[in-house]
């Protein structure tokens, strides 16, 4: 697939991410995706598989009781890569969460097979989900 079509498959993603569209989003994994969030928080470490990462998604819902709101920035898309530029948006326990979060994606044969966050603030992040 080249950079074109990368870059729809993950605007495609983010649109089915933030619709709760998990059948859709389920079509744009491999079934042995990985998943990376940094830092030391409870959420934090790697997610091995489409429903350990799909558990981790509906966690952020959970922990923000539905508050959770992604702002697509940009995306940038070559042959094999795409970097999502987001800001997230969260309220949790009185407290709110404002963020810019990067997330490489490495894709294959048209699908994500590893993403890897990246916050703007990796121990503020963790201290919200936490």
């Amino acid at each position: 697939m080249g950079a074109k079509e990368n870059e729809a498959l993950v605007r495609r993603g983010y649109e089915a991410f933030m619709a709760g569209d998990m059948a859709t989003l389920g079509t744009l994994f491999t079934d042995d995706a990985a998943w990376h969030v940094g830092g030391n928080g409870a959420l934090s470490g790697d997610k091995q598989g489409k429903d350990a990462i799909f558990s981790y998604f509906g966690e952020l819902f959970s922990r923000s009781d539905g508050t959770l709101r992604l702002t697509l920035e940009d995306v940038l898309a070559g042959e094999d890569y795409a970097v999502g530029v987001q800001s997230n948006h969260a309220k949790r326990n009185g407290r709110e969460l404002d963020q810019q979060i990067v997330v490489l994606f490495s894709l294959r044969d048209g699908k994500v097979c590893d993403g890897r966050e990246f916050s703007e603030d990796t121990a503020a992040n963790a201290d919200f989900w936490s």
